[in-house]
């Protein structure tokens, strides 16, 4: 059987691996630190190489997870909300916690420990899934609810990333879900190919807040060099495209990146870090601050649930 599941300890993150021995593929998940993936190794040219920019050490999730919130999940909201405010049914609310610059932001669970519920290994995948069951602990989010996170390994170095959300409250409550990773594939972003089926860029105010307005984007429709460009901005994915919601190639190392996506993350969110060696393809429900603009927000009534699922898949050109 080429498919085992590990538990491990990587200066002091404890993780739960998932491995596909016939491709040298493994997927290593941090489940104490909001179930947020650590690694996804490849072999590549007889060595191992992790895709996924993680954190160094748990020193350094404690120092900056707050501030880079690297491979988090997003929940029960995704990005920016201004002052962490927003209005629903007429009354007010207020996230406790905010961001340096003022805003609520990437969520609740980012750095909750998840509880692992159920491993599965079979001659085809090996999957784990994790679960944390929020109770209303922010002022700005009265609601009672669960998150189950199932991550899958399959054949051909693919990933899949299943969330469930499950309204637990005896009200109907808003929502959104989304992921936070950075993916490196060597070198700098400069050198890489992107690609991804744009319908338009969700336009942004000084504060990274949508205006509301949607903008002609369609300059990596096709795939294109990165170069020089900087983003830290949303994107409205064309409907029926979701299979190839963005590939990331770099042409140096033959390293090809494929997410695919269900119709429940039509958004993309793109940003380009200073240092230019990682770059964030976050895949969102809703756009930011869709509590206020209300663009993509999920409304969960009582007892409801709603899955969001995406993959990575990786291909390794002229060293299959």
């Amino acid at each position: 059987m080429s498919f085992s599941i590990t538990t491990s300890e990587r200066k002091g993150i404890h993780l739960i691996q998932l491995h596909n021995e016939k491709e040298a593929v493994t997927a290593a998940i941090a489940i104490d630190h909001g179930a947020m993936l650590d690694a996804l190794t490849v072999s590549w040219h007889g060595q191992s190489m992790n895709i996924i920019d993680n954190y160094e050490d748990s020193a350094a999730i404690a120092q900056t997870l707050s501030l880079s919130y690297k491979s988090s999940k997003m929940s029960p909201f995704a990005c920016r909300i201004p002052n962490g405010q927003y209005t629903w049914k007429g009354q007010l609310f207020e996230f406790q916690n905010k961001f340096i610059d003022g805003s609520a932001i990437h969520g609740l669970l980012f750095n909750k420990p998840f509880q692992v519920k159920e491993t599965t290994v079979t001659d085809y995948h090996c999957s784990v899934l994790m679960e944390y069951e929020y109770h209303a602990d922010d002022p700005g989010y009265p609601f009672h609810y669960s998150c189950n996170i199932r991550y899958t390994l399959f054949p051909n170095r693919t990933l899949q990333l299943q969330t469930t959300v499950t309204n637990l409250d005896q009200q109907d409550l808003p929502m959104a879900d989304g992921w936070h990773p950075y993916f490196t594939l060597g070198d700098t972003v400069d050198d890489y190919l992107l690609q991804f089926p744009s319908e338009g860029m969700v336009e942004f105010d000084e504060k990274l807040i949508p205006t509301g307005r949607i903008l002609d984007y369609d300059r990596f429709n096709d795939l294109a060099k990165f170069g020089d460009t900087k983003l830290d901005n949303c994107f409205l994915l064309q409907e029926g495209q979701y299979a190839n919601a963005c590939q990331l190639v770099n042409p140096k190392n033959g390293l090809h990146l494929t997410i695919s996506t269900d119709e429940n993350y039509p958004y993309l969110q793109i940003y380009t870090p200073d240092h230019r060696k990682s770059i964030a393809l976050e895949n969102l429900s809703g756009a930011p601050d869709c509590f206020n603009n209300k663009m993509g927000l999920v409304l969960l009534q009582p007892g409801t649930s709603k899955q969001f699922t995406t993959h990575y898949r990786v291909d390794i050109k002229g060293n299959a």
